[in-house]
């Protein structure tokens, strides 16, 4: 029998906790285990006995050359064709009206080869080169991805929302030659192509053609699949991802082919607990690093499917629907969609029957968001922590007792501390910096720099740590709590308070929808809480200076006093970053400008 591709690359990577013959070898036990969720939502790990022996035995053996297309893939290829794995597609997607692609490893190879033909041939391509992909949720997208891997180019993702200004920024400092986009968004990049002097190809999915740019669906249908796959080395870049500006200006995140393309199956292998019996949804948008992790790297070091819904707008009834339709094992999403599937009442009598692993990542999920959830599925939600520059940081995992509000213990990929000022493990208990330890061995799984910022990537180490930039504590029992980022810490009365756990409180209040907790200048204390808070459309004809008193009560009582926002505004919506995380620092900008 084949064995998983990460054993198959001589003299490449052991990975020798990674996947055994056994998953082949019981779908059908697998299957009827999903058929009912009480049965399944306590399931044990499928990939490892528990979170201590996973620590313990964790090993990375890296090889000198690493492709994810030609080591992983195409070795994936060979088991399928062998028999060795299950029957349902590498690759599904749907367009939520009828229309599906179902592509099995061997297609995906097929038509990435293709893809990579076009970039080298007709784009003129050379390794190393920059290419901009800005496509939705289309299987294009998937093979860009794996086109840029088989030609070395250094792929860098960029969401739809982008306005003009923002591709221009991107095209500018990454100095991209070439850009793939669709008919949404080719006018933007037409308006701003000639301030561009690097961009020399433009690629367009389209059922039409466009002046000036080549037609990617008519090339697709007469180029060669054959093509040889560059040979890489491990530590050689492979993607670059913008960072998504809660901040200051979205930085150039560098990963090589090692970092995510061998560092991400601590990802798919512990806290996905993917095997190739799994079909896996990651609701991500394709522009951030996110979709990288569990939308492409990690399902497929396991051989698991990737299902992908087209979902332009999120909208519950479409997550509620799919997933009660299509098998799909394992969810990911963000805690904001979390919490508007929990207020849905579409959720409240849906049993989905293949769903057995619930996973939330991007920013801090509420408790009262995860008890909701497990309510109405029966299923916990097992919450990661990590960043752009990262894998996965700390995670609750199968088998460990779930701390509601905690991000869990740390991954096997490092060694994760919490640090004072001036880079000293602080004890149990203590509120500090998140450190990784990257000296005298940097841990694979890391990014390499900010792309033409050495100053910045500079700033991030303290002593032998890489900074985060998160703060939090670990309590007696290991477990990781995220308080704030480091510049949302509230500085009030001699009094540290993290705006996470204000906004927890806050959301138990059922007025409100979300809320974003930023410091406000006070002539007596320094500064106070302030609460900027979107009504639920019940509350909003109510008295809103009581409302406030209420609100503010309430917090009182829900964590300690000293905690309650002594300001309260509402406000329609929230600013946030395209990638719906809020920006604090922008609220925080505004509030002290006012004095």
């Amino acid at each position: 029998m084949l064995k998983h591709p990460l054993r198959l690359m001589p003299p490449l990577v052991t990975m020798k906790i990674l996947l055994r013959a056994k998953y082949f070898q019981h779908p059908a036990i697998a299957v009827s285990i999903r058929t009912l969720y009480k049965d399944y939502r306590a399931m044990a790990p499928q990939n490892f006995s528990n979170y201590e022996s996973m620590k313990q035995d964790f090993t990375l053996e890296i090889p000198e050359y690493f492709n994810f297309a030609k080591d992983v893939l195409d070795q994936w290829t060979k088991i399928e064709k062998a028999g060795n794995r299950p029957s349902h597609p590498a690759f599904w997607w749907i367009d939520g009206h009828g229309e599906e692609v179902r592509w099995s490893f061997e297609e995906l190879g097929s038509l990435s080869r293709k893809f990579a033909n076009i970039l080298t041939e007709a784009c003129a391509l050379q390794r190393g080169d920059r290419v901009i992909t800005i496509l939705p949720r289309i299987p294009e997208w998937w093979l860009a991805n794996m086109a840029c891997l088989r030609t070395g180019t250094v792929l860098i993702t960029g969401t739809t929302q982008l306005t003009q200004r923002d591709i221009l920024y991107r095209l500018q400092s990454s100095k991209a030659k070439c850009v793939i986009t669709n008919d949404a968004l080719a006018p933007a990049v037409d308006a701003i192509a000639p301030k561009c002097e690097h961009l020399n190809s433009k690629l367009i999915v389209s059922p039409n053609p466009r002046e000036g740019w080549r037609n990617l669906k008519e090339m697709m249908k007469h180029v060669s699949d054959k093509h040889t796959c560059v040979k890489t080395k491990h530590n050689e870049p492979m993607a670059i991802y913008f960072t998504s500006g809660t901040s200051g200006s979205p930085k150039m995140t560098e990963h090589t082919h090692g970092s995510f393309g061998i560092g991400l199956s601590v990802n798919g292998r512990f806290w996905l607990d993917l095997t190739p019996s799994d079909v896996m949804w990651n609701t991500s948008d394709t522009g951030w690093a996110k979709s990288a992790w569990s939308s492409v790297f990690s399902p497929w070091i396991q051989g698991a499917c990737v299902f992908a819904h087209y979902l332009p707008r999120f909208e519950p009834s479409s997550i509620v629907q799919t997933l009660s339709k299509f098998p799909i094992t394992v969810f990911c999403s963000a805690p904001t969609a979390y919490r508007m599937l929990v207020q849905d009442d579409l959720t409240r009598n849906c049993k989905f029957k293949s769903l057995k692993h619930c996973v939330s990542a991007g920013e801090p999920i509420n408790p009262e968001v995860t008890e909701q959830w497990k309510n109405r599925t029966g299923l916990d939600i097992y919450e990661g922590y990590g960043q752009t520059e990262t894998v996965l940081v700390c995670g609750n995992f199968k088998g460990m007792k779930i701390k509601p509000g905690s991000m869990g213990k740390p991954s096997p990929a490092f060694d994760v501390k919490i640090l004072d000022v001036n880079g000293n493990v602080l004890p149990p208990g203590q509120e500090g910096d998140i450190g990784i330890q990257v000296l005298p061995q940097r841990p694979l799984g890391l990014f390499t720099r900010y792309v033409d910022n050495p100053s910045k990537t500079a700033s991030t180490l303290r002593g032998n740590f890489y900074i985060t930039g998160d703060r939090a504590y670990m309590d007696e029992d290991g477990y990781f709590w995220f308080v704030a980022r480091s510049d949302d810490v509230i500085l009030s009365s001699g009094y540290r308070i993290g705006p996470f756990e204000v906004e927890s409180a806050l959301m138990e209040h059922p007025a409100v929808v979300e809320s974003a907790v930023v410091s406000s200048p006070d002539p007596i204390r320094g500064e106070v809480v302030k609460a900027f808070i979107v009504l639920n459309a019940d509350y909003k004809s109510c008295d809103q200076e009581q409302l406030k008193k209420e609100i503010q009560e309430h917090v009182k009582r829900m964590t300690a006093p000293y905690k309650y926002p002594r300001k309260v505004e509402f406000i329609q919506e929230l600013p946030k970053t395209v990638s719906g995380k809020i920006k604090r620092n922008e609220l925080r900008k505004k509030e002290w400008g006012r004095t």
